[in-house]
């Protein structure tokens, strides 16, 4: 009896320790029992009867808020969230009925092309589920995803629960540090349409038993795309735009993971985005043979023109926006042209809007764009207040009947005591305080 009230003792402290790591999970589906029995491993090391947890109405209301939140366009059947959201309940309900008999099909994915960023000439397709289907795929994801999570590599950051890309720079930097300079960086052709289906859904089968979620998975893959007057099926890839696609692409590239990590390797993924980092080139070249030999076993392609081996100290490569030389961080050329063609409309010399206002409205994107770029060398904070001061002297210059680009004389006209009196966010004035800080602290 003493015995098991011990057992019973302990079961209940591990069950109150979980919550503080699956923070964001929803408890109403992963209870704390259940928690607990994921950290000490399901039997057979599969789960069994996990459908009923997505056409749970208390799933799909939860789910439904996700997509409310995030709105997104209307699909194929022209339903947007705001109207979805005035028949919400009768319309829940009846998601519930069609997923319960086994009846639910997902509608096609609207398929539509828009630009891609910093470069004006090129598209990029981009897939638009209806709101019904991405309420399904919200609830599915809430259900699977913390099995998953529980055998995620420590160094997978893209798209996951508490982790995102400043985590993965943060770890890129303390290699890079470290003397790790010699860095095999990947590309993996039109990684997320070229996801082989079979192997992807095998991957699952070793978590899941449930054939009612598997087939619920399976039609997502073969989810027809509809582009203008064209339908197709795939016969490979993740579904786009779909809010489970990004998990799914998780699952395949996870076995990459730990392969390279057990072998001793310093890698950082970021979805289908990833470095390897070695202290020799020897190392590295070993490295791109294991991933080559991976990847064809898998049915990927690395790209044979963006995927290399630098060394950093003396050529860049670039991971997540930043471009890393030399023992520096810098902002990639691709991020920065980016960041000007972003505010070029806004500073037009033509601009109609009074300094003041242009200012609040260019405040918000510098202090973003700031949070994210701070750790780049100091030399970027200058450059960039520089530029947005000239732009704006140049408004102000035309507005006094001069013409061409802000000059020498306009400088002192308009010194940087003047941009700073009318509170223009200064990225020099907001990297030192942002060093004083780490220091300090």
């Amino acid at each position: 009896m003493e015995e098991q009230l011990t057992i019973v003792s302990d079961l209940t402290k591990q069950v109150r320790e979980i919550p503080d790591r699956w923070s964001w999970i929803e408890p109403s589906i992963w209870t704390d029992r259940m928690l607990f029995t994921l950290k000490r491993g399901v039997k057979g090391g599969k789960w069994f009867s996990l459908i009923d947890k997505v056409y749970r109405i208390s799933t799909l209301e939860v789910a439904y808020k996700l997509v409310k939140r995030n709105n997104g366009a209307a699909g194929v059947d022209k339903e947007s969230v705001a109207r979805f959201t005035r028949h919400k309940d009768e319309k829940l309900c009846k998601l519930k009925e069609l997923l319960m008999s086994d009846r639910y099909l997902p509608q096609a994915v609207k398929r539509v092309w828009i630009d891609k960023p910093g470069r004006k000439k090129e598209k990029r397709p981009l897939g638009i589920p209806t709101v019904r289907d991405r309420i399904v795929q919200a609830a599915l994801r809430m259900v699977i995803e913390p099995i998953f999570e529980q055998v995620f590599a420590d160094h997978s950051y893209g798209f996951r629960p508490k982790s995102g890309c400043k985590d993965a720079l943060r770890q890129v930097w303390k290699f890079y540090t470290s003397g790790y300079n010699y860095v095999l960086d990947a590309d993996l052709k039109s990684y997320f349409d070229t996801i082989d289906h079979e192997i992807l859904m095998s991957m699952i089968s070793e978590k899941i038993s449930d054939s009612r979620i598997l087939r619920l998975i399976e039609i997502y893959l073969k989810q027809e795309v509809l582009d203008t007057a064209k339908r197709w099926m795939p016969d490979r890839g993740t579904p786009q735009g779909a809010v489970i696609s990004s998990l799914l692409a998780n699952i395949f590239l996870n076995p990459l993971d730990h392969k390279m990590t057990n072998l001793g390797y310093k890698m950082v993924r970021y979805a289908d985005d990833f470095v390897i980092m070695c202290k020799t080139r020897e190392e590295a070249e070993t490295a791109l043979n294991l991933v080559k030999e991976w990847c064809e076993e898998m049915k990927l392609t690395l790209h044979p023109t963006k995927t290399k081996i630098v060394n950093s100290l003396e050529e860049p490569f670039v991971f997540l926006g930043y471009k890393f030389k030399g023992g520096k961080r810098y902002v990639s050329d691709k991020s920065m042209v980016k960041f000007r063609d972003k505010l070029r409309p806004l500073t037009k010399r033509t601009n109609g809007h009074s300094i003041d206002t242009i200012i609040k409205l260019l405040n918000p994107i510098l202090r973003g764009w700031f949070e994210y770029y701070k750790h780049a060398h100091k030399n970027v904070s200058r450059e960039v207040d520089g530029w947005i001061r000239n732009r704006l002297r140049g408004i102000l210059r035309k507005r006094a009947g001069k013409k061409g680009r802000a000059r020498g004389a306009d400088n002192q006209r308009y010194p940087i005591a003047y941009f700073d009196e009318l509170g223009l966010f200064s990225m020099v004035v907001n990297r030192k305080i942002a060093v004083a800080k780490a220091r300090s602290g």
